[in-house]
């Protein structure tokens, strides 16, 4: 029975977190107090420049004031980590997703890493101090020498503390994140995505078929320039044009092409890959990087990824547009540690699933349990556990992996009810675990797709997210043409 809490001690303790505006007109100081150091910094260099053209100055006396100037600069910096990352860790939350200068530490900022950053800023500033000294050192004392040493060492022993401590309490905050054997056991009895436990059947999460539409051919399979991995070959299965899909609940092997190998994946369907795009293999097929981990391979086995996509692997040149750079913030996997979501817009072909696949390589690599699937896939697990009546068992056993990446979202459009159960995973994972959502469309156009349920879900979904819109032609058009062509 969930506990009833005291309406009184609600109210308090909403009010008491209510205090923390109070520290917001203290950041407003701090940023009057930036503009006495841009007026400070101002008078300093035009103090430089005339003694420069008068002929007075020194190279002693150019030095010192340089390192005056990027004293100020410094302390500058200094005054922007306290107000933006202090005002976002302590005040309120500030909506600089998908910004193109969002600083990279803003994403992951808290209190133990805005600590570690002004304990690094002090430090440099305190250098430029004990430069200074060094260089006018005819007109320092020895004592001011020495005690300006001293204290300079004792902010660096208090910064390397600082750092030391952060470590253990960042990983204890994200201890339910931590990297599992995969062969351990999720909360209540269940198994990892993709095995069945012991006296059920393989099918209790069954996959599901989703009908394609014809405007959607240009998804088919094609060769990529670079080497194809190997697959496993998959038991055949013959399907008459024009029949409908299986329903869910009914494993259907696929038929692949001619000359093209099919995937093999416990649990999971074949998905078709976006640019770029190596043929789906079988996870036992995957080739170990050049300095393998043996843990960080059984994440990727058990991610169940179409295929190894690597972020080095993708034609850069093949979008006509796309942020560069937030792609490569996106690939130290921060976002993951961070709790934060990316968002792949974009049209067919354009290597949203490319990404999507790279990212989540790159979050196995870096200790995290990733889970992948597509749209229509997520859609049948999530319904076999509403039909069974452990839903919310599945949703949490699903935290057990910190990212989920759901491929193809907008192909095809759901009932209400399919919405309302990705409307429960999203809304379960908000602020909690990270997701990586592909689509075919923007999130003000998910209503079609999901219908009332959209505005909810992107809501939720955007709010502590990268949004990454890559524009151009489809990559399989494209060879498709060329060969054509040649």
């Amino acid at each position: 029975m969930a506990k009833v809490q005291n309406p009184t001690t609600t109210t308090l303790g909403y009010a008491l977190f209510a205090t923390r505006w109070l520290q917001a007109p203290l950041y407003f100081g701090l940023v009057a107090a930036q503009g006495v150091y841009v007026y400070k910094f101002f008078k300093e260099l035009w103090a430089l420049i005339l003694m420069c053209v008068s002929g007075h100055a020194t190279e002693t006396y150019v030095m010192l004031a340089v390192l005056k100037l990027v004293d100020v600069v410094m302390i500058a910096n200094l005054l922007i980590m306290v107000i933006v990352g202090g005002y976002e860790t302590f005040v309120s939350r500030i909506g600089l997703q998908g910004h193109r200068d969002q600083p990279e530490w803003l994403s992951h900022v808290n209190s133990n890493v805005l600590k570690v950053k002004l304990a690094t800023a002090i430090v440099g500033i305190s250098s430029v101090h004990l430069l200074q000294m060094f260089v006018d050192v005819h007109h320092t004392s020895q004592h001011a020498l020495l005690w300006g040493t001293v204290i300079h060492m004792a902010f660096i022993a208090s910064a390397a503390i600082l750092a030391y401590m952060s470590g253990p309490m960042v990983a204890h905050a994200h201890g339910g994140h931590a990297d599992r054997s995969p062969a351990d056991r999720s909360p209540a009895g269940h198994a990892p995505a993709g095995h069945a436990p012991a006296g059920h059947a393989p099918s209790e999460h069954p996959p599901v078929v989703c009908p394609r539409e014809h405007d959607h051919a240009d998804r088919q399979r094609s060769t990529p320039d670079r080497e194809t991995l190997p697959a496993a070959p998959a038991v055949p299965h013959q399907r008459e044009p024009g029949a409908e899909a299986p329903v869910a609940g009914a494993a259907v092997p696929h038929q692949p092409e001619p000359g093209v190998a099919a995937p093999v994946a416990a649990g999971d369907l074949p998905r078709q890959p976006e640019p770029g795009g190596e043929i789906p293999v079988a996870a036992a097929d995957i080739r170990p990087q050049p300095h393998p981990d043996v843990d960080a391979e059984a994440r990727i086995r058990a991610a169940g990824f179409p295929a190894r996509k690597l972020l080095e692997d993708f034609d850069q040149q093949h979008p006509r547009g796309f942020d560069r750079e937030t792609v490569a913030r996106l690939g130290k996997a921060d976002f993951v540690t961070a709790r934060r979501n990316v968002v792949f817009v974009g049209p067919p072909g354009t290597g949203k699933t490319h990404l999507a696949v790279a990212l989540g390589v790159r979050a196995c690599q870096a200790g995290h349990r990733v889970l992948f699937a597509t749209a229509a896939e997520w859609a049948a697990r999530l319904a076999g556990a509403r039909a069974t009546g452990r839903l919310d068992a599945e949703l949490t056993a699903l935290d057990d992996h910190p990212l989920l990446i759901v491929d193809e979202v907008g192909y095809t459009p759901f009932d209400a009810v399919t919405a309302g159960l990705f409307f429960q995973l999203v809304a379960h994972r908000y602020e909690r675990a990270s997701l990586i959502v592909t689509s075919d469309r923007p999130l003000g156009r998910w209503d079609e797709v999901f219908g009332p349920s959209a505005p909810a879900m992107t809501d939720r979904l955007a709010h502590h997210a990268e949004i990454v819109r890559l524009e151009g032609d489809s990559y399989r058009t494209r060879r498709a043409t060329s060969a054509w062509a040649d």
